[in-house]
């Protein structure tokens, strides 16, 4: 088998020998190619030399001091029942030495794989089979396997995009299994007809609280009970000896053997007592009840889960299918599949029409409603040059745009598949349900047949002893446990999705309930990030050849300040000179040639610890922050070199109209508010006066705001870090939680655990709120599946519950449990209704930001 991997961290030749070396050590490999310039690794692996696993291979290139970058793919599954199920599956394909890791998903049948190499669906839909279940559906990309995408993949339409997709095309149909999906899948006429030939069954039992003592003769319990059992139970029978070839168990083998034992047993008394003229007591209605109840309850429960999903279905429905695009050759708009739309392609979108795709306006105006994509409340106003989002809708005009990312690359395409990723991935908490169900099945047939043996053995009475044994057996069927934390990770990501607030992972949910205090960055994320020039102070050259000088040096840079400089100097319409040699300088700013001249642009802090004085500024607005630009003279072999001061640049940032209510609302939750800021003491000052925050520290690095944290951390605080720049991404990954501004820079969302949509402040203590009421469910549901099981079997074994009251009590804990989970679809994210006002200029963000 041939293996090729991508790893990251490879900077020279040495680095290749070194990670040529480690890979070496695995006996499994051979002909090892490491790539610097693709940063890419090639291999053979040897079948007949055993003990290989993808897992094994990333540990050595992380021992090494490099990093693995995997691939993913998602399929959905047929036949999982509970936890036990997806643990087999799991570990069916962690076999495969090109899977790195499985996660399985019993509430939507999603099994998401991170890949060390291209996997077919052929190897996929095999290794189910070998476990009992099968391939229902293949990956979205039919055999695609594409580099795992990063959360600032998932949210920020980025123009070079550096997600590759492998394509691994499978040389025939992958054998799937859609014709045995259980009938609670199906449709409900199954169940209804199987509850149907029960209840005559039932009907002696419902007679006897009256008073009434009647019974069906046997071979009409034998006619009613004989199609449930081995035609409307026949799933039950075919997954259980699946988990028995598997060497295994789950809730389907527990419920084949209880019914069976008692339609067994009904069989041998009706035969015994036929020849004595005696009317022997059977309990086929046992046996029929417990498959019919197991049956509605699942049925019940799959129309909950389906409720779970609701979000992400909601978010996939946004898509139109059909898009009014312009066609070159016949000069005339015509519509086409969305599908096949192109990066840079006219499209025109009519009101009241969805957006089929992302854009730029090109022409036209109307306010555009995004609430079902990022929670924004109220239109946007979008006209000339506005970027559009797909899936929104063009309320009152028409809007002709430039689509400038389609399909996949579509910013509703990367929220959806981060809220699959989110709702796949299992929290912390599942390990230990995971743990548990290993031994579970095992654990509870031994029960049952200590029951079976403690009740025949003293009492002599084996009847009573099999339908104890039987109770216990379906009292125990772990469906409850194993849907306690999917059920609540899915409800709540998907409610959180539809605020606008996307969560990268389920662990996110068990860090947020701890946090204590928040710190948030100035710029873009307490202020609007737009600053704007208010003042220039020329020194050694004129305002115009300034500000030239500093856009010219400014062209290639993202920094919110490089973009004030750009748009006054478009204003004044001052071109662009020539720059080469640009070099940044982080937290400070940056340097380079314009001109022939070896400029520098940056902060008073950078400036000074050149030994430049820098003079009193004195048009500035109260607290502006500043830039100073200066020339790097050349020295001589008497005189060393000298920095000559050219020029100071004022610049004023608007404050975002939800900061002070996202303050004052964490204030309300007991939740500590800091703000780090790279920005100078008198801007830090202003904006934390406005916004009554008591703590706050000014002119820091972006390696002081990782130290900040690290320190409030030290304190034994549990500290959320709100940000959306490149400098904020070490405070980000520093801290316990991130949250990102998807306005903000793809490195500081890639660092976050938690994406903001639209860059709305308030949302902080909406996604805490989100992540604590999800977490407390998680609690509710397993505290509820653990009672339900320690009361249950100890009561079914001392012989309290009848099989078929079992039955009923099993299929109500896991509607219950979905049930409870579902209540977190009514939260909403409450969010202040503001109306932007004028507020005063409040200072921008210096170059240490």
């Amino acid at each position: 088998m041939q293996l090729r991997f991508e790893v990251q961290g490879m900077r020279c030749m040495s680095c290749v020998g070194r990670l040529q070396k480690a890979l070496s050590a695995l006996p499994q490999l051979s002909d090892i190619q490491v790539e610097l310039l693709t940063s890419t690794v090639s291999a053979t692996l040897l079948p007949e030399v055993a003990g290989f696993s993808a897992a094994l291979l990333q540990q050595q290139i992380t021992a090494a001091g490099y990093q693995l970058v995997p691939g993913s793919a998602h399929y959905q599954v047929g036949g999982l029942s509970c936890s036990s199920c997806a643990r087999r599956v799991q570990q069916a394909l962690l076999q495969l030495p090109q899977v790195l890791t499985a996660e399985v998903s019993v509430l939507s049948g999603q099994l998401q794989l991170q890949l060390l190499s291209p996997l077919s669906d052929i190897e996929v839909a095999a290794a189910l089979k070998t476990s009992g279940y099968w391939l229902v559906e293949a990956a979205s990309e039919p055999g695609a396997v594409a580099t795992a995408a990063t959360a600032a993949e998932a949210v920020l339409a980025v123009a070079d995009n550096p997600r590759t997709v492998v394509t691994a095309a499978p040389t025939s149909k992958p054998d799937t299994n859609p014709t045995a999906i259980p009938y609670w899948r199906q449709t409900w006429f199954p169940v209804l007809l199987s509850n149907l030939l029960t209840l005559p069954l039932l009907l002696p039992m419902l007679a006897m609280l009256w008073g009434q003592h009647w019974m069906l003769a046997p071979h009409w319990q034998f006619l009613l009970a004989t199609p449930v059992q081995f035609y409307f139970g026949r799933h039950f029978y075919r997954a259980g000896w699946a988990a028995l070839k598997a060497r295994s168990g789950n809730m389907d083998l527990l419920v084949a053997l209880g019914t069976s034992a008692a339609y067994l047993l009904s069989l041998y008394l009706w035969w015994r007592h036929s020849g004595d003229g005696m009317a022997a007591e059977l309990y086929f209605e046992s046996s029929a009840a417990v498959v019919s109840l197991v049956l509605l309850g699942k049925y019940l429960e799959q129309k909950a889960k389906k409720r779970t999903l609701a979000a992400l279905e909601q978010l996939a429905s946004l898509q139109p299918a059909q898009a009014r695009v312009w066609q070159q050759s016949s000069g005339q708009w015509q519509l086409q599949s969305a599908s096949a739309v192109q990066s840079g392609d006219r499209v025109q979108v009519w009101p009241g029409e969805r957006l089929p795709v992302d854009g730029v306006v090109l022409q036209g105006r109307s306010l555009v409603d995004e609430a079902l994509i990022s929670g924004e409340s109220l239109p946007l106003l979008k006209t000339i040059d506005s970027t559009v989002t797909g899936g929104a809708v063009a309320l009152d005009g028409m809007l002709e745009i430039r689509a400038t990312a389609v399909g996949a690359a579509s910013v509703l395409a990367k929220i959806i598949q981060l809220v699959q990723q989110a709702q796949s991935a299992k929290a912390p908490v599942q390990a230990l349900v995971d743990r548990i169900s290993a031994v579970f099945v095992p654990v509870v047939l031994a029960l049952s047949l200590l029951t079976l043996l403690g009740w025949g053995l003293l009492t002599a009475d084996w009847e009573r002893a099999i339908l104890t044994a039987v109770a216990v057996l379906v009292i125990a069927c772990p469906c409850a446990l194993g849907l306690a934390t999917p059920a609540a990770v899915m409800a709540g990501t998907g409610s959180a999705a539809r605020s606008g607030i996307l969560l990268k992972n389920a662990a996110v949910l068990q860090q947020a309930r701890q946090i204590n205090t928040v710190v948030f960055d100035k710029t873009g994320t307490l202020t609007q990030g737009k600053p704007q020039l208010a003042t220039v102070l020329a020194l050694d050259c004129s305002e115009q050849q300034a500000l030239q000088w500093a856009a010219s040096l400014q062209q290639q840079n993202d920094h919110p300040l490089a973009g004030a400089l750009l748009v006054a100097a478009q204003q004044q319409q001052l071109p662009l000179l020539a720059l080469s040699a640009m070099q940044l300088q982080a937290g400070l700013g940056l340097q380079g040639e314009v001109a022939g001249q070896l400029l520098l642009l940056g902060s008073s802090q950078w400036l000074q610890k050149l030994s430049v004085q820098l003079p009193e500024f004195a048009d500035k607005p109260s607290g502006a922050s500043l830039s100073w630009l200066a020339q790097c003279l050349p020295g001589s072999d008497s005189s060393p070199a000298q920095v000559k001061l050219l020029a100071g640049f004022a610049f004023t940032d608007q404050l975002k109209a939800e900061a002070a209510a996202a303050v004052q609302a964490l204030q309300q939750q007991g939740i500590s508010v800091v703000m780090l800021t790279g920005d100078n003491q008198a801007s830090a000052a202003l904006v934390a006066n406005a916004l009554g925050i008591t703590q706050w520290q000014a002119a820091l690095l972006p390696a002081d705001k990782a130290q900040a944290i690290a320190a409030l951390q030290q304190q034994g605080q549990r500290v959320a870090m709100v940000g959306d720049g490149i400098n904020d991404a070490p405070a980000l990954a520093q801290a316990d939680l991130g949250l990102a501004m998807a306005t903000g820079t793809a490195v500081a969302v890639s660092a976050a655990d938690i994406t903001l949509l639209h860059g709305n402040p308030a949302l902080v203590p909406a996604a805490l709120q989100i992540c604590q009421r999800s977490y407390r469910k998680i609690q509710q549901n397993l505290a509820w599946a653990f009672l339900f099981n320690t009361l249950g079997i100890p009561l079914a074994a001392l012989g309290y519950l009848s099989p078929v009251l079992a039955g009923a009590a099993m299929a109500a804990s896991s509607v219950l449990v979905v049930s409870n989970a579902l209540l977190l679809q009514r939260w909403r994210a409450t969010l202040p209704v503001v109306v932007p006002a004028a507020p005063s200029a409040i200072p921008a963000a210096g170059p240490a930001r």
